[in-house]
């Protein structure tokens, strides 16, 4: 299969498939409950607790507050069962996967200088996926009024026939691209000019109709399935002064692998025209690859009034990436009349295959900061209570170079809005076996609140001291609906997607 380098930007950014667009921007702006088993098992609630690797991610001062050098790898299962409804019909898919998400190492300097008021300083290496991307999900149901091909004329209408006719795939903007497919698939028809009513081959018509039997009732099935990562390495640094104040920096440098591979089908029964072609079954093939690097930076300070009360306050910058989109398309029709001349008997197929794949020039994204405040209590050695509340604003997402991607960044910044997070995670020690709990809800980043639904999860795990040795166990739960669109022009009808996902986590702690 060739590579084909694109340079036009301006014609990329207008479709879910390949384009770069809001739902490609809020995979890219939202985070997991990711890292260590006793983070997720306590929901992340630890902006002013710290002494956890993950912690850090929240609030760099807490990375400080370990006691000693500490190293620690943390292994997740991640179950997503997604049930879908299309049009009234129910269907459902599951994706299983297994990964060491979470390596890390602290190392604890203590001062011993006492007429310094600096106590201890620590320098922390941490590496997670913030956001694993493996899933998978699958609708199906009978579409009343709407064909893929809306999909195709959407883009194919004002484009020349003549550039469908005489020039390669390669050579043609993306727009040009969807209306080659449709066109060559038979799934889209010429219309002939006013002044040349029976020509259906003239250079110069720019219209176009459907090749799909009119009459409704498409049945339609979209299956995606995704795999990659969200990763950040961090490096941070912090400082205790006196006994009450703790202040950290983080400096993450953010790698980005992608896959996503949807096929998308289309069948009808109604009756054929007359005379000429018509399409009565489609297969549409997708296959996304988007890879790059990000960097970000996070501030953070924890104040101990007291003993017992821990408040922290943390600033996690915008992430700022440069990405890059490969795709390669297919399209398989059948039909009556295909590759014929005005004769409707005949059945066949055709495979539309470019066997190409674009590599669009790079482009920029940038995702929305985030502001942390959080308390804490401790009883003693016996155990905590914790809070965080977060504040993330989506409507500042933008994509670069923004001439070229206004029509977007507009789009976002009327839809999404600022999203409200509360965690709450708790602990409770019995001699070695600490017990643990949290509960999390993160507000949907879009203003309609429906087409990113709020987010509600539980989590518990345990934990066990040996000593030089610690070992935790986390279970979290996760759920939320949303709406997931085929196409973001011309089919437009989306499947509403209950998503649950399951994960367990295993961490295993050493001092050094």
């Amino acid at each position: 299969m060739k590579k084909i380098f694109a340079l036009a930007i301006v014609s990329l950014t207008m479709t879910s498939i390949q384009a770069q667009d809001i739902n490609d921007a809020l995979r890219y702006a939202q985070t997991d409950l990711g890292g260590t088993a006793r983070f997720r098992s306590m929901s992340g609630a630890f902006g002013a607790l710290g002494g956890d690797f993950s912690a850090i991610n929240v609030n760099p001062a807490g990375s400080v507050i370990f006691a000693n050098n500490q190293v620690g790898v943390s292994l997740s299962n991640y179950n997503s069962s997604n049930n879908s409804n299309y049009f009234g019909n129910n269907t459902s898919d599951r994706r299983n996967s297994l990964d060491l998400n979470q390596a890390g190492g602290v190392f604890v300097f203590n001062n011993y200088d006492k007429k310094s008021d600096w106590k201890k300083f620590a320098f922390t290496i941490n590496y997670e996926n913030t956001k694993n991307l493996d899933n998978s999900t699958f609708s199906a149901g009978t579409n009343p009024n709407n064909s893929v091909a809306n999909y195709f004329l959407s883009y194919a209408n004002g484009v020349s026939l003549g550039t469908l006719s005489n020039y390669n795939f390669n050579d043609l903007y993306y727009n040009e691209q969807q209306a080659y497919l449709g066109y060559n698939s038979y799934i889209i028809n010429p219309i002939p000019l006013a002044s040349d009513p029976t020509n259906y081959t003239n250079a110069n018509i720019n219209s176009y109709s459907s090749g799909i039997a009119s009459g409704g009732n498409y049945y339609q099935e979209n299956r995606t399935r995704t795999t990659g990562y969200n990763g950040k390495l961090a490096f941070n640094f912090s400082g205790q002064y006196t006994d009450k104040w703790f202040f950290g920096l983080n400096l993450n440098s953010h790698f980005l692998d992608y896959r996503q591979s949807s096929s998308f089908f289309e069948t009808n029964n109604n009756p054929k025209y007359a005379s000429g072609s018509t399409v009565d079954v489609i297969h549409f093939n997708n296959d996304l690859y988007t890879y790059g690097s990000g960097f970000s930076f996070n501030l953070g300070t924890i104040f101990k009034p007291v003993k017992e009360v821990r408040i922290g306050l943390a600033y996690e910058s915008p992430t700022w990436y440069r990405l890059t989109d490969e795709l390669s398309q297919r399209v398989t029709t059948s039909g009556y009349g295909l590759n014929t001349t005005q004769d409707n008997t005949q059945y066949s197929g055709i495979i539309t295959d470019p066997n190409t794949t674009m590599v669009f020039q790079p482009y920029k994204l940038q995702t929305p900061g985030k502001l942390t405040t959080s308390f804490a209590y401790l009883f003693g050695k016996r155990g905590l209570i914790s809070l965080d509340y977060a504040v993330k604003d989506y409507s500042g997402t933008s994509y670069g170079p923004a001439n070229d991607f206004s029509s977007t960044n507009a789009t976002m910044s009327s839809l999404l809005t600022t999203s409200n997070e509360v965690r709450i995670g708790g602990e409770y020690k019995v001699q070695k076996i600490s017990i643990r709990g949290g509960y999390r809800w993160e507000q949907s980043p879009y203003k309609d609140g429906k087409t990113i639904g709020d987010l509600t999860g539980y989590s518990g795990g345990l934990g066990y001291n040996f000593g030089a040795t610690k070992l935790d166990l986390a279970y979290a739960y996760a759920k939320r609906e949303y709406n997931q669109q085929f196409f973001s022009q011309g089919l437009t009808d989306a499947a509403r997607i209950k998503s649950v996902n399951n994960t367990v986590s295993l961490t295993l702690l050493f001092e050094l």
